[in-house]
């Protein structure tokens, strides 16, 4: 079983390259399901966390989030980063506190997002962002390992489709030290390239969500280092669930059954140890 200090030194160099796909499991379930399969890493997700729970994104409590993530990272043996969001409050104390509370979950690396949850004002300004991200590192710096942070610039989650608003933003958190970049809702080739030309840090595109068509190749040509899903798991199977459901409700058959991993192949997944990966 790996140490924390491992862990974080295997997650900080995987952003060297090649590009990686990291995967957002929502439950321990699907944690150790993804492991299974030998990605090299994972994160969560607060979206998939939410609907887990029967809420929509962003409603849990830090109480809630922190309590997750702690049987997540315990879940598998991997590095697992975490969607801590703006870090649980507007100031700088709430970005730190979040910080040294995820890493004594077990976390190596987690994202600060520069989004504030109040739709009548939802970005925070840029010099205030910046000092939150600034705050971020230096919590991240207290840590005795290496904890891979992630800034994220939200306009494009939120109507702002401004490109150049986005890479000012990333550029002063890269000044500012974050580890990672990323921008949330960006899409085409021409928008993902010019943003990874404009910064000097590993760059995380999110794909998972309808409209997407590149695929890890194209993004990795793009000088892309990290493809996270997000959600989109989640809601995958929330989705094949729904499907199911409706089967049930509407013509009283049970076809769904023909999709679904089979009793005998689940149960021997989940007793698979952590470090394990199968071999298919």
């Amino acid at each position: 079983m790996k140490t924390q200090r491992e862990k974080a030194d295997l997650f900080h160099a995987l952003h060297e390259g090649p590009c990686f796909i990291l995967p957002n499991p929502w439950d321990t379930g699907s944690a150790r399901l993804l492991a299974s399969l030998g990605f090299p890493a994972l994160a969560s997700t607060g979206a998939g966390f939410a609907f887990g729970q029967g809420l929509p994104d962003y409603s849990p409590s830090f109480e809630a989030m922190i309590e997750h993530l702690t049987m997540l990272a315990a879940a598998t043996d991997l590095p697992l980063s975490g969607d801590l969001q703006n870090g649980f409050g507007d100031g700088a104390e709430d970005v730190q506190r979040t910080i040294r509370t995820a890493a004594s979950c077990g976390l190596v690396g987690g994202s600060i997002e520069d989004a504030t949850g109040r739709p009548e004002a939802p970005i925070y300004s840029l010099a205030e962002a910046t000092d939150r991200i600034r705050a971020a590192v230096e919590a991240a710096k207290s840590l005795p390992f290496k904890f891979t942070l992630t800034a994220r610039a939200e306009n494009h989650l939120h109507g702002r489709h401004d490109l150049t608003d986005t890479i000012t933003r990333l550029q002063a958190y890269q000044e500012a030290g974050a580890d990672v970049l990323f921008a949330p809702g960006l899409s085409s080739a021409a928008d993902i390239g010019t943003v990874v030309r404009a910064v000097d840090r590993p760059v995380n595109v999110i794909m998972g969500f309808h409209g997407a068509q590149l695929d890890l190749a194209a993004l990795a040509d793009l000088g892309v280092k990290r493809v996270s899903v997000g959600g989109s798991l989640a809601r995958a199977a929330y989705g094949a669930l729904l499907r199911a459901g409706r089967e049930l409700r509407d013509q009283g058959t049970f076809g769904y059954a023909s999709s679904a991993i089979s009793s005998k192949d689940i149960h021997a997944l989940m007793a698979q140890p952590w470090n394990k990966p199968s071999s298919e």
